[in-house]
């Protein structure tokens, strides 16, 4: 089964882009990845998976990125 999803972030993209340019775009086990796709108002991040569980690891990968990203934003702005 083949199965895509997409993350579209509307705030501060260029240090979003810098994140994930560094990270695997491709897993090892090549059941999943994804592509990052920058216009000039948002970042979208396709995801690609083979199965249910491949594609909730990669969801789940992004979002833990995401979610260290948006806790020092917060403790920069104090």
């Amino acid at each position: 089964m083949n199965l895509t999803a997409e993350i579209i972030v509307k705030e501060d993209i260029n240090q979003i882009e810098k994140l994930f340019v560094a990270e695997e775009k491709t897993f090892k086990n090549q059941r999943a990845g994804y592509e990052l796709k920058k216009s000039k108002d948002k970042l979208v991040l396709k995801v690609k998976a083979n199965d249910s569980a491949a594609l909730r690891a990669v969801l789940s990968s992004i979002t833990k990125l995401l979610n260290v990203y948006e806790s020092a934003r917060k403790v920069v702005k104090k």
